[in-house]
């Protein structure tokens, strides 16, 4: 009998439905929020309510999609967290009220494992490209920033993080700033290809470890513009591309930095790259050069699944349901995780 899994993700500003049926991806669906474009950020209260509108019938299309139905569901898996509050408890209080109609088990995902095991989603069951345990992960998104250790699917620890700002909000608040416009890390890419990358000087962090900061690099970014603009009140708009793509390289060069020493000093040369940051040109080939210059076996995921998307969390519910790992119906949502993912 087939084993099918309904995945559901609601962690943030995206709501998203996916259906896994022996391991191979039938539907990804996703519904995200144009909301929050005028706040220049995600506003938690519209999320959790534009949530409530589109669960339904993203997860019915979701189902429609896989050409199968609510009695084939074999256990629900949803985002249990880290995450914003309001928006987790949407997807939590579904897949619980669903999974009690249906009598099928609930199984808990962590949203950032989830980034990671992205890379274990099939197309068709022929589909071989996952990377072999252990590996080392680059998790780069608006919220986080870290290095973690992947030794199998339930076991990962994260041996370095941002200690302030995540790359992705470097991008987005620089951008912001710019008058780019939210998301800002998009926009940045596509300007960063039209523009001189030497241009101007930005400040690298200087701390130890494998442990991330990027707080100077946007303070530095914001004096430059502060200093420029005083001189000339158009510099801005005369250069963005200049200033994309110096923001860029600046971000791009602190994630490799750290990620080379990781590599390094594990001696795993298999490295992945998971998150909403690795949609960004300039991460996605400096993996590639890496690649080429110190012997890494790269993966890099899809664009499809780099953003928050439920096809990642169905296939984390489908490695546990393997195992039995079921979730208790009390359980509750989380907003943080400590280093140690699962």
């Amino acid at each position: 009998m087939s084993v099918v899994i309904l995945g559901i993700e609601s962690s943030c500003d995206d709501t998203s439905a996916a259906i896994i049926k022996d391991g191979v991806l039938c539907s990804n669906v996703i519904a995200s929020q144009a909301v929050h474009e005028a706040y220049g950020g995600v506003v938690p209260e519209l999320a959790s309510r534009a949530h409530q509108q589109n669960i339904v019938p993203v997860v019915s299309e979701a189902i429609k999609r896989a050409g199968t139905t609510k009695a084939d569901i074999s256990a629900i898996a949803f985002t249990r967290g880290p995450g914003l509050m309001g928006s987790l408890l949407v997807g939590n209080s579904f897949a619980k009220g669903l999974s009690l109609s249906l009598g099928v088990p609930l199984l808990d995902v962590n949203h950032l494992q989830a980034h990671v095991l992205a890379h274990f989603i099939k197309k068709s069951p022929e589909q071989d490209t996952a990377p072999q345990f252990p590996f080392i992960c680059l998790l780069v998104s608006g919220g986080n920033s870290q290095i973690i250790k992947v030794d199998s699917y339930d076991k990962m620890q994260v041996i370095g993080q941002t200690i302030d700002d995540a790359a992705g909000e470097a991008f987005d608040k620089c951008a912001k700033v710019m008058g780019l416009g939210y998301p800002g890390g998009p926009v940045i890419d596509r300007l960063a290809k039209e523009g001189d990358a030497t241009l101007f000087s930005l400040s690298r962090p200087h701390i130890g470890g494998y442990d991330y900061s990027f707080s100077g690099l946007k303070t530095s970014f914001l004096y430059l513009l502060r200093d420029e603009l005083a001189v000339d009140p158009d510099f801005v708009n005369k250069n963005k591309a200049h200033l994309a793509a110096s923001l860029q390289a600046a971000i791009v060069d602190i994630l490799m930095n750290k990620l080379r020493k990781a590599v390094k000093d594990s001696g795993i040369n298999r490295v992945a790259v998971a998150g909403g940051v690795s949609a960004n040109s300039a991460v996605r080939q400096a993996f590639l050069d890496h690649s080429a210059r110190y012997g890494w076996k790269v993966y890099i995921p899809e664009f499809s699944f780099t953003t928050d998307n439920a096809a990642m969390v169905a296939i984390t519910g489908y490695f546990k349901y393997q195992n039995g790992e079921y979730c208790d119906i009390n359980a509750p949502s989380f907003s943080r995780v400590e280093n140690q993912l699962v």
